[in-house]
């Protein structure tokens, strides 16, 4: 028997959860399909909550949604898969291959569902009444099923492994190195000691501070050109009528 409250429950998430399912398969966009089952995965845990199920709730909302779908996500951020790579068919035949199979996994679910016994059924109370919800699913997960989860396991593994594999780019050359950048310096002829340091002061040490020459001018050069293009550096002529104030200084203490 069910109350009010969960039958409402049921009627609104529902819905939602279908509609998360049906936007995994038809959704142009891999993100979108990601987005639209890491809804449906939360919606169930809801459910399972709802039914006594706390361990199984909580498990399915933060592992699943939290931790799997992040790392399907990754998977897609990392491969880059956009709609016009859908579209691309690079293993010949695969699209047969697709429909036989989801029409074998849709009989093995209907003639599953059409052998199942409702009459026998028991509730979770009756279940959890001798070892509790964490221990019964731990019995389950590791003693029943124990090589179906080691299974699930290692096509995780396996998904997280490819999309590393499909990430990878070849270099198609070397790239310079320290001496290579060395001698290049030398042929511009500009550089040739590198750039010079963020300057570094008794009040103020940062690499938006330019730093002074030895003639005592600061260079624009020390100052990263992000920093520049960003507006964040500081400006150098308070050092330079710094400088000047110096030199004013010295000057007129000689004259007297």
């Amino acid at each position: 028997m069910t109350g009010t409250g969960e039958e409402v429950m049921f009627w609104i998430l529902g819905p939602l959860a279908v509609l998360g399912a049906l936007g995994l398969v038809f959704a142009r966009k891999a993100v979108h399909a990601a987005l639209g089952m890491a809804m449906t995965m939360i919606i169930l845990g809801v459910f399972y909550i709802a039914q006594d199920a706390d361990f199984l709730g909580v498990i399915q909302i933060f592992v699943y949604t939290g931790a799997v779908m992040m790392l399907f996500l990754f998977v897609l951020m990392l491969v880059g898969v956009d709609s016009s790579d859908s579209l691309v068919e690079t293993l010949t035949g695969q699209r047969w291959a697709t429909v036989v199979l989801a029409l074998g996994l849709g009989g093995l679910l209907g003639f599953s569902i059409g052998h199942a016994t409702f009459g026998s059924a028991v509730g979770l109370a009756d279940v959890n009444a001798e070892t509790g919800n964490v221990s019964g699913v731990a019995q389950l997960i590791f003693g029943r099923y124990v090589w179906v989860f080691e299974t699930t396991s290692a096509l995780l593994i396996t998904a997280a492994l490819g999309a590393m594999v499909l990430a990878h780019r070849e270099r198609l050359g070397k790239g310079p190195d320290q001496k290579e950048w060395s001698k290049r310096r030398f042929k511009e002829g500009q550089h040739l000691a590198g750039l010079p340091a963020p300057g570094v002061y008794a009040r103020h040490n940062a690499v938006d501070t330019p730093a002074l020459l030895p003639d005592g001018t600061p260079s624009e050069l020390s100052v990263s050109r992000v920093l520049t293009a960003r507006d964040q550096n500081r400006s150098p002529e308070p050092y330079t009528e710094g400088e000047l104030q110096i030199e004013r200084d010295v000057q007129e203490g000689s004259e007297r």
